[in-house]
């Protein structure tokens, strides 16, 4: 349902990151007449039927995915502006398909494309309610025609008898919900003013039952109910008992959408005879874990009050949850998609990979076209595409591999470095630090040499490898080094040798990123080198700028290069910043290669960026000189951005490299405001590096508001330089709404703030905003809410043994502006 939702219903080698694709998963089906018998769904949020299409083709099938989740399909409303917010597909209007999405046609065609790859499709439907009753529009993307002031949606059809009403089924004038653990409230009275469906009626039963039936026709094989914990469950179950079986067999799979926070009959459990419910418990869990201490993961499950396994759909974040900031999101970068990689290694539940547009606001439109109709997906611009990124994407083939296989070989070192195997199928290692650890472990895999999937590409027709491989001795053991934020996994033995090597660590952007890219010569060499027998070539690799801290070694990949492995790295002379060694390779032969660090304790760090590629000399002698990927010199790189904020939002700079935050707001830079509105701040970043930066917000309630627009990018010099820009603005930026309470307490009460919004709670006084006393007798706070919205609210005192007091009178009401910041003086009524 909408993001509004969230809070109102919850109460022997180094590699950068790798697994190994089982054979049998690595390359697809062109076609396919029944599943490929996957689970992992990959959720395309709002991604067109086209586009949709073209990714069960190219990436869902060939990399193992169960099924794709879609959009809701059917006629929705269209307002009459010209930004479409992203909810609007929830608040339909017909059962027609022409949608936001495309054409029945085109829907028809993407199930069939998805099918053909062997992908189950599971549509997004709503059937809790249809428009909202406080919308002004009649228009729709389909065409259909309805009224919401009536009640009247000619396309179904249905009229005011259909809906529920006051008194006669909400016990509240208004339609409004006051009460959220009542199930009468919650299930008869209007969500967010939506016009609320009688699902006891047999009219609603049948018409919805036939919707469904249409999709299972066309051959859709599940369903996630929206705003399911709304629909009575004997409603429901009456519903699905109408519905056909689907056409690869079976019962459609069924995922509802319950809030926690509620008890009873209101509680997740409580749907479960329905179906499975979306894991929120799961992913709110996962967030404290990735931003505290992983370590405590090894219990994670159903001891941690989780749903049953086989009734959990587990993730790491949805489009609610991404926009509440409860759980991660794809701005928390190289986190987000290792928290990603640990829900598919950790086999719990049904995991669903997310994948949707990129935002700055919480009601930003996916991309679209002036009519509001969502583009194609590019992954490269406006997109975050989680289900292709490699590691993501490969670790699909490693769950599969892994189905059935309990957790063992447990390891953690008590913080941010584990590792444990899926009975002798798979193993894997995360370390969500902040430096190279080195470990030898216990993998229960049987000897053999494994793939680095995570940074490579296992190809089974030719037995390569496109990144580093990792040995496992007869014990079962590995010695392997694992970088910041990431990981190492591993299954199915083969031995390959791999043909090239990925990078030390991958990129993570808010919409794209920039490595810097080392140059790479081969020339032929005068200079006295060693003897090389006939066919090979004495081949004297020269690095300048390289770092001096520890000894350097070159790795790559082929033989005579250690083939990835750091421990069979060659050692390099130094002099200075230039390192320099001669190694006799096959003449005339395509390597990859790169520059490691490996300090007196063992640890290992990999040069950054790409590989460096050349072929070998034909000659007894060659050279190649290369200039170190990020020099080990820095460079003060002064950033100057012009924005205009209200009192408590101050700037910061965030960007692709560590110097930056490596895109985690968490450690973006601060700017100083001392020369307001120039906000600035000088860094000291790797000379002759390309990077890609933006600046963000952030409020005093934590919110963090990112610039508009695609991310600026830079390279440095050799020398200082300033960079200087203005805020990008979006359409629409948060107003500063802060709340100023007068009202005298004793010992042990505070006072709170709570409405009928996400930003106060919804009305839910465990999700009211507390109130600072720093300025007793008034209590105050400071909220960004979106522009242009009115809301209502009423302040409430909560003592030490959490008994709640509501002010009396009638809910305050206030509508904010178009930008700016204002405060609300109030008195305790």
């Amino acid at each position: 349902m909408r993001q509004a939702l969230r809070s109102l219903l919850a109460a022997g080698a180094l590699i950068a990151g790798g697994a190994v694709v089982p054979l049998t998963l690595s390359s697809g089906t062109a076609q396919a007449s029944s599943p490929n018998g996957g689970d992992v769904i990959a959720n395309l949020f709002e991604w067109n039927w086209n586009s949709v299409a073209k990714e069960c083709t190219n990436v869902l099938g060939p990399k193992g995915y169960g099924a794709v989740q879609v959009a809701p399909p059917q006629d929705s409303i269209r307002l009459n502006q010209t930004s479409h917010p992203w909810w609007e597909v929830y608040q339909p209007v017909g059962y027609d398909l022409n949608s936001r999405m495309g054409t029945e046609a085109q829907f028809q065609a993407m199930v069939t494309a998805c099918h053909n790859a062997g992908v189950k499709v599971y549509s997004d439907v709503v059937l809790n309610h249809m428009a909202g009753s406080n919308q002004t529009s009649t228009d729709s993307y389909g065409g259909d025609s309805f009224s919401e002031s009536s009640m009247n949606y000619a396309e179904v059809p249905y009229t005011s008898a259909d809906f529920h009403s006051y008194p006669a089924n909400c016990p509240n004038a208004g339609m409004v919900i006051n009460d959220w653990n009542n199930q009468t409230q919650v299930q008869e009275c209007d969500l967010l003013s939506l016009e609320d469906l009688s699902t006891e009626s047999d009219d609603v039963r049948s018409k919805e039952a036939a919707y469904l039936n249409k999709l299972i026709g066309y051959g859709v094989d599940g369903f996630r109910v929206d705003a399911a914990k709304h629909i009575n469950q004997a409603d429901f179950a009456n519903i699905l008992s109408r519905l056909n079986n689907t056409v690869w067999g079976g019962r459609p799979y069924v995922v509802q959408e319950v809030f926690p926070g509620s008890s009873g009959n209101l509680a997740p459990a409580a749907f479960e005879s329905n179906g499975s419910v979306i894991g929120f418990d799961y992913a709110d869990n996962l967030k404290n874990q990735f931003t505290g201490n992983i370590a405590n993961l090894k219990t994670f499950g159903s001891s941690w009050g989780l749903q049953p396994s086989s009734l959990e759909e587990s993730m790491v974040t949805n489009h609610d949850t991404e926009r509440d900031g409860s759980t991660l999101n794809y701005k928390n970068g190289a986190t987000y998609n290792l928290a990603t990689e640990f829900l598919l290694a950790w086999g719990y539940g049904t995991p669903q990979v997310y994948s949707s547009f990129n935002w700055n606001t919480s009601d930003d439109s996916p991309p679209a076209d002036s009519s509001g109709f969502v583009t194609d997906t590019d992954c490269s611009n406006g997109w975050t595409c989680t289900d292709r990124a490699q590691g993501v994407a490969n670790m699909v083939g490693w769950h599969n591999a892994a189905a059935g296989q309990s957790v063992a070989n447990w390891y953690d070192d008590g913080a941010n470095l584990i590792a444990f195997s899926r009975g002798s199928k798979a193993w894997i290692t995360l370390n969500n630090g902040t430096s190279t650890q080195t470990r030898t472990f216990a993998t229960g895999l049987a000897a053999g040499t494994y793939c680095d999937v995570i940074h490579g590409d296992y190809n089974a027709a030719t037995g390569s490898c496109s990144g580093p491989t990792v040995t496992v001795d007869a014990s079962g053991n590995a010695t392997v080094s694992v970088a910041a934020k990431d990981a190492v996994a591993l299954y199915a033995t083969t031995t390959a040798t791999p043909s090239a090597s990925a990078s030390a660590s991958p990129s993570v952007s808010a919409s794209a990123s920039a490595s810097p890219s080392a140059s790479a010569s081969a020339s032929t060499s005068t200079s006295a080198s060693p003897s090389a027998s006939a066919g090979s070539v004495a081949e004297t690799f020269t690095v300048s700028g390289a770092p001096t801290s520890a000894p350097l070694y070159l790795v790559g990949s082929v033989a005579g290069l250690g083939n990835w492995a750091p421990a069979s790295a060659i050692p390099m002379a130094q002099s200075g910043s230039t390192w320099t060694t001669t190694v006799n390779l096959p003449q005339n032969t395509s390597i990859q290669y790169k520059y490691i660090e490996k300090d007196s304790a063992g640890n290992v760090t990999w040069e950054p960026g790409s590989n460096h590629s050349a072929t070998t000399g034909s000659g007894a002698s060659a050279g190649l000189t290369d200039s170190y990927n990020g020099s080990a010199t820095t460079v003060a790189e002064t950033f100057n951005e012009t924005a205009t904020t209200w009192y408590g939002q101050n700037v910061y700079v965030v960007g692709s490299i560590p110097a930056l935050g490596s895109w985690n707001t968490a450690n973006a830079v601060a700017l100083s405001s001392a020369n307001y509105p120039t906000w600035s701040a000088t860094v000291n970043l790797p000379s002759n590096t390309a990077f890609s930066y933006k600046f963000i917000k952030k409020d005093p309630d934590g919110t963090v508001e990112w610039e508009s627009g695609a991310n600026r990018t830079a390279t440095t010099g050799t020398a200082a330089a300033t960079l200087s820009s203005s805020w990008n603005a979006a359409s629409t930026t948060p107003v500063g709404v802060t709340f100023d309470e007068t009202r005298t307490t004793v010992t042990g009460q505070n006072v709170y703030v709570v409405g009928s919004i996400d930003a106060l709670g919804f009305w839910d006084t465990g999700k009211a905003v507390a109130l600072s006393s720093s300025g007793y007798p008034v209590w105050s706070t400071t909220l960004s809410i979106a522009p242009n919205t009115s809301f209502e609210y009423k302040y409430l005192i909560k003592d030490a043994s959490g008994n709640v007091t509501w002010e009396s009178g009638s809910n305050r009401s206030y509508t904010t502006g178009a930008s700016g910041s204002v405060t609300l003086n109030d008195s305790w009524k």
